[in-house]
């Protein structure tokens, strides 16, 4: 079938019924909702079988529900409505939820039912289970509803009973710090992460809190600041303390929307002297408190661990990953899981922090360097196994990083961005090495001008993934853990590490590392130094929320489903020098 997704965005989860809805075959474009834009418009242009919206913050016009089938996906059970769907239920502390494709009509969240799926919905902050148990369950519920809608036969089941709920605004998430537990202070924070945050005075400023993890031992005044840690501030409540990661100022009238930054640096001038905590080692039981690197061994495989939020990362995130990273290779372990979180692995470089810089170009080539730094080591690592462990999505230089590792492990659900255009950026990180050593240099050169998001069944067709785990989001550490312990423990692994060595050899012999790496980092200076370049506005426009104009041209096209056109298996190459990428056409959009 021909589907439209009409969506407020390409989202996560957009992108992912984009993906998969390809993997069954179908054609797929997207449309967004755009100020100013006719959806109906733009329907009568695609005149599609189905209309569905993954991620819609606007009603359906009548002219176009009236004449099409269009679906919406509702982040609630059956009977729950209202735009603050998922808000609710962390704040109420529900443990299951569900997802919900109803039909539009003209009451929102009113319409017929043409498929349901409930999960779980454990204590995580709200994008981190939206991307997971959610996800999982929407893409589940949207397969059904659309094989419903392509049989003919089936016959959608009204909604009996429902309840509207409200927005949830700013004075319904506000916290009393004097009064408020630790746990109803987490739970306030998670429920409004990453949008909107919690508004909250703090050191004479109006900031929007984001993220928040509950600490066990340090204690305070309930409100002042306790401690930093990797960027993090640590804040008492009334009966304990709460980590928070990250902050964005209040916007003032008629200025730019401020970034979302580490909190240490938001806070800026503003933060008065605190001690610096590192995290505690690895324990048993393990303490409550907050870390975004950590380590610990199991089976004979070390597990180095890391969640930096919304997956960038900035250039001190990566030094200190790549810290971590060379203690863990100095420990007696035959392999080695790089990530096992359970949402985003990476999306490279931190443009938050590089359009809050006073030189933005200076800490973009900062950042760079920084994540070919942690690349070149992972690549040049040739006496242990490496496996990256995909929990969640991972993008750009994120993707990259992923496959300089031996192997790359996903998590069924995961979408995979292979690219850089859409930042007007050729990219770095190795990636004219890794990327055609694993699916040959005509894939590549698709993968990096198209621009569109992979799902993991996909990527791993293609060879740019080893290993799917089909697992739920709470699982995938454990699941990795026990294939990994078995990979250290097989008679294989040695033989494995000495075949990667001398191959590591034979092909720093055909071209050095340092030379891909200065190729592609020259593209890169011209790009960060050239004040006109499309990047700059791009990241300005990513970070600070703005929307596109109109709807990007590469996702309005109709893109063909894969099911009966597989996508290559990988095929061996010989790589002498960095694949083609056509620079002339520049970024298409953002």
């Amino acid at each position: 079938m021909h589907v439209l997704l009409a969506a407020s965005a390409f989202n996560s989860l957009t992108q992912r019924v984009h993906a998969e809805l390809r993997d069954h075959g179908h054609h797929v474009a997207v449309e967004l909702a755009l100020s100013g834009d006719s959806l109906a418009d733009a329907v009568r242009r695609h005149g599609p079988d189905l209309v569905l919206a993954p991620m819609l913050k606007t009603a359906v016009p009548r002219e176009v529900w009236s004449a099409h089938t269009c679906l919406i996906v509702h982040p609630g059970p059956v009977g729950d409505r209202g735009p603050s769907s998922l808000d609710w239920a962390i704040t109420q502390d529900a443990t299951r939820w569900g997802v919900t494709v109803l039909q539009a009509g003209e009451e929102m969240d009113a319409g017929d039912v043409w498929a349901s799926v409930d999960c779980p919905l454990p204590p995580v902050g709200k994008s981190d289970a939206y991307r997971g148990e959610i996800a999982d369950a929407a893409l589940a519920a949207v397969l059904l509803a659309v094989d419903r809608f392509a049989s003919g036969t089936y016959v959608p089941q009204p909604q009996r009973s429902g309840h509207a709920r409200p927005y949830l605004r700013q004075e319904h998430r506000r916290i009393d710090w004097a009064h408020d537990t630790t746990e109803s202070v987490v739970r306030a924070l998670r429920a409004a992460d990453s949008q909107p945050g919690v508004l909250d005075e703090l050191l004479g400023g109006q900031w929007y809190l984001h993220g928040g993890h509950p600490e066990d031992r340090l204690r305070g005044r309930p409100g002042a600041l306790l401690a930093t840690r990797a960027g993090a501030v640590c804040r008492a409540t009334a009966d304990g303390a709460v980590w928070i990661p990250e902050l964005r100022a209040r916007r003032v009238p008629g200025e730019p929307a401020p970034v979302k930054l580490p909190a240490a640096l938001a806070l800026g001038d503003r933060l008065p002297p605190l001690p610096e905590i590192p995290a505690p080692p690895y324990a048993d039981p393990p303490v409550r408190t907050w870390a975004d690197i950590g380590y610990r061994e199991e089976g004979g495989a070390g597990f180095l661990s890391f969640s930096f939020p919304g997956g960038a990362m900035s250039t001190e995130q990566c030094r200190r990953l790549l810290a971590a990273y060379r203690t863990a290779c100095s420990r007696p372990t035959s392999v080695l899981v790089l990530g096992g979180g359970r949402d985003f692995f990476s999306n490279g470089i931190h443009l938050g922090v590089i359009e809050a810089a006073a030189d933005p170009a200076a800490e973009s080539w900062a950042n760079i360097n920084a994540m070919d730094d942690l690349v070149e080591a992972v690549l040049t690592t040739t006496d242990r196994l490496v496996v990256a462990a995909l929990g969640g999505n991972a993008a750009a230089g994120g993707a990259m990083l992923a496959l300089a590792a031996d192997e790359v492990w996903c998590r069924a659900g995961v979408v995979l961005n292979p690219h850089y255009r859409l930042m007007g950026l050729y990219g770095s990180e190795y990636w004219t090495y890794t990327l055609p050593r694993r699916v040959g240099t005509g894939v590549a050169e698709r993968l990096t001008t198209e621009a569109l998001p992979l799902s993991a069944d996909a990527a791993r067709r293609l060879g740019l993934t080893d290993r799917t785990i089909a697992c739920g989001p709470q699982a995938f550490a454990a699941e990795t853990a026990r294939l990994a312990a078995r990979l250290a423990a097989s008679p294989a692994t040695q033989t494995a590490i000495a075949r990667k060595k001398d191959r590591r050899g034979r092909e720093e012999a055909v071209r050095p590392l340092a030379a891909y790496r200065e190729a592609e980092l020259a593209q890169m200076r011209e790009t960060f130094f050239d004040p006109r370049a499309p990047y700059h506005a791009l990241r300005r426009a990513f970070v600070r929320k703005e929307p596109p104009d109109r709807t990007p041209p590469h996702l309005a096209r109709a893109v063909p489903g894969r099911r009966t056109a597989p996508l290559p298996a990988r095929r061996p190459v010989v790589i002498t020098g960095p694949a083609q990428h056509d620079r002339a056409t520049g970024p298409k959009s953002c």
